[in-house]
């Protein structure tokens, strides 16, 4: 059974695509391993644990220069007591989230950039977990950094059924009361929330020195709009619906949806988060890249 889930959610393609990148904090964390990432705590007591390959912007006060001279690799020295990091993804299961077909469903697309989040987390040797929400936490996956860990993530993740609304603010509340030390949040939604409570949760989590990340995924129907004829448009998380000639209605939808972006926008720049809006038409793998590539040099 695992094989047959894990592809649908991991695909190797987008792996290859991705193989250059690592995911770095941007902050300081606090962790029990060592060399990857900056640390705010100074005066432990450390010792030697094992090395592992420079990426840039890693100190190079930590390269280990007798590799390099023996086998011409450039190895960091990693310690025990310095850093690691927790990646904490959060994924909204909602019916809103059913949107679209095949490969450009929403949950679908949303699914897969948070499998493949998780994969290169544990690859890297950092601990990854996963909350399953509508209206309420579905399904929770505690932090580990066993491979193990992506096959019970794509497992959850397609057990679960999209027939709830969104509840995003108190779920986000619980998740911060859950979560000890700084970690990355990660969030995975359209965000078609009250976005007052949102900015409450997500100062919350800020408040707490968490690091927050916004993955709005939408369809590309939801950005442009560019459907034409008669269409009937049928609630996915109420019995409304409206049957109408798109092209009536277009400019005022964009309109209404350019706000309510704008309005996501300034949440996160007020809150200094990161927000990244996904059209599920664009390829993955090029989505995922251009954004830990500007991630990547940020950081240094």
């Amino acid at each position: 059974m695992a094989q047959p889930v894990l592809s649908k959610y991991i695909k190797p393609d987008v792996l290859t695509r991705l193989n250059q990148f690592k995911v770095l904090p941007r902050e300081l964390v606090e962790g029990s391993l060592a060399g990857a990432h900056k640390s705010p705590f100074h005066g432990y007591a450390v010792e030697f644990a094992s090395h592992r390959e420079y990426v840039p912007g890693d100190d190079l006060r930590h390269l280990d220069w007798k590799v390099y001279f023996r086998q011409e690799r450039h190895m960091i020295k990693q310690y025990e007591m310095e850093t690691n990091f927790v990646c904490h993804l959060v994924l909204d299961i909602s019916a809103s989230m059913r949107y679209g077909d095949d490969d450009a469903q929403k949950l679908l697309y949303a699914s897969r950039m948070a499998t493949t989040l998780g994969y290169l987390v544990v690859e890297q040797s950092d601990k990854v977990s996963l909350t399953l929400f509508d209206n309420e936490i579905r399904a929770s996956l505690t932090p580990s950094n066993n491979m193990g860990q992506i096959i019970r993530m794509t497992e959850s993740i397609d057990d679960a059924r999209a027939v709830n609304k969104t509840e995003i603010a108190p779920i986000l509340r619980e998740v911060a009361s859950q979560i000890g030390r700084r970690s990355i949040v990660v969030i995975f939604s359209d965000f078609f929330v009250d976005l007052d409570d949102l900015e409450d949760s997500i100062r919350r989590l800020r408040y707490n020195n968490h690091e927050v990340v916004l993955f709005q995924v939408m369809h590309h129907d939801e950005l442009h709009f560019d459907i034409d004829g008669m269409v009937r448009f049928i609630g996915l998380e109420d019995a409304d619906q409206y049957l109408t000639r798109p092209r009536d209605i277009r400019d005022g939808y964009l309109e209404a949806m350019n706000r309510f972006n704008e309005s996501l926008e300034q949440i996160c720049d007020h809150n200094g988060c990161e927000r990244i809006l996904c059209d599920t038409d664009n390829n993955l793998g090029e989505t995922f890249a251009l954004y830990l590539q500007r991630r990547m040099a940020a950081r240094r």
